[in-house]
């Protein structure tokens, strides 16, 4: 645990934002062509795979997954719904608290059973703040979250900064797998003003102008999940255009 990717984020991010590629081993159609497109994803300019699922995923399928897309020379990250997702094939993991949830187990009491594991097969560990905004969806119900509205600024800073004080390095803004719309650029900008975290920012985020707004208004990090099954050649250009705003 020597902070490697941690380190990779900063660096990156000190260029402009960046694009994670969300894979859930459970929505894959075609596992035989996942490395092809995962290579077109790290062509286009994808700095990192996030790897997980709410529903459906077991240790196997995440394992399948890692292991195809282990020569591709970008970080491979676990985003996990529970704690059967640690994987010692991985790079990292995304340590979640979901700050916002009723039941304590997900803020807490997973990451209590989960951390002696991740510790003896020393995974990097990414400490972050998981807030579920507007739509939810799965996450957001499976997680008992108490759900942010949208245009809720204050209520969302709040949070961002109790996970700042609590240690925590970054923060995932979640609108939830398929939301209708994503989260809004004025709730990421008055976080990025006044909170010290590395923002991360999915759901229903499916044109490249709704992601390059996100950017504009401070968000370091750019998930994209379902489209990129649905849609390879929009999530390309989404990513072409992260990745070239990043060299203004």
């Amino acid at each position: 645990m020597k902070e490697k990717i941690s380190k990779y984020i900063q660096q990156l991010s000190e260029e402009g934002a960046l694009h994670f590629s969300l894979i859930d081993p459970d929505k894959i159609s075609n596992l035989d062509k996942l490395d092809s497109l995962a290579r077109k994803l790290y062509e286009a300019g994808t700095s990192a795979f996030l790897i997980g699922g709410t529903l459906g995923v077991s240790k196997d399928k995440l394992d399948n997954v890692l292991e195809i897309l282990s020569d591709i020379k970008i970080p491979k990250i676990i985003f996990p719904s529970n704690i059967n997702l640690i994987s010692e094939k991985a790079d990292a993991i995304l340590f979640l608290s979901l700050l916002n949830s009723d039941d304590i187990y997900y803020v807490i009491g997973a990451q209590v059973v989960a951390a002696p594991l991740i510790k003896k097969l020393g995974i990097e560990v990414l400490p972050t703040g998981y807030l579920i905004i507007g739509y939810g969806g799965t996450a957001g119900h499976i997680g008992r979250a108490r759900i942010i509205p949208f245009d809720n600024n204050d209520l969302a800073l709040s949070y961002a900064l109790a996970a700042e004080f609590m240690g925590m390095k970054f923060l995932y803004l979640e609108a939830g797998s398929g939301s209708p719309e994503p989260v809004k650029p004025e709730m990421v900008s008055v976080i990025r003003r006044f909170a010290n975290l590395t923002i991360i920012v999915g759901g229903g985020i499916r044109t490249q102008e709704t992601a390059i707004k996100l950017v504009e208004a401070g968000a370091h990090i750019i998930v994209t999940g379902n489209i990129i099954e649905d849609n390879p050649e929009k999530a390309i250009k989404i990513i072409e255009s992260i990745r070239n705003y990043r060299r203004v």
